[in-house]
């Protein structure tokens, strides 16, 4: 009897120990792959901007400091370790008025000055 009460407290208490760890349920997701693809994708459209002229030196400098405060909100969210969906929510917000930053500065009458 004692055994069996004994085990079943080993039991309970590995149980508790390993919930313990693991912690809240999608903890483990520190990785933000679909905000990393859009900055990607984000920094060769102004990249191309440039290049095409479509941007003026200004207006890269100004998207290159969106994309890097997103960068280093990013990195903050996940400085312990978990990204919470309020916070990949945010990421993805930010993100969206980035993107459509980038679309507004390329298709506004500012044009590089052709050399």
């Amino acid at each position: 009897m004692k055994l069996t009460s004994l085990s079943l407290v080993l039991v309970a208490l590995t149980t508790a120990a390993l919930a313990v760890n693991a912690g809240p349920a999608g903890k483990h997701l520190k990785h933000t792959p679909g905000v990393s693809k859009r900055q990607v994708n984000q920094e060769e459209r102004i990249a191309q901007g440039v290049k095409s002229g479509e941007l003026t030196q200004s207006e890269a400098k100004k998207l290159q400091g969106e994309e890097k405060a997103l960068r280093t909100e990013k990195r903050a969210y996940k400085a312990d370790g978990v990204v919470t969906p309020a916070e990949r929510k945010d990421l993805h917000q930010d993100a969206n008025q980035a993107s459509k930053d980038i679309y507004a500065e390329k298709h506004d009458a500012e044009v590089r000055a052709k050399k």
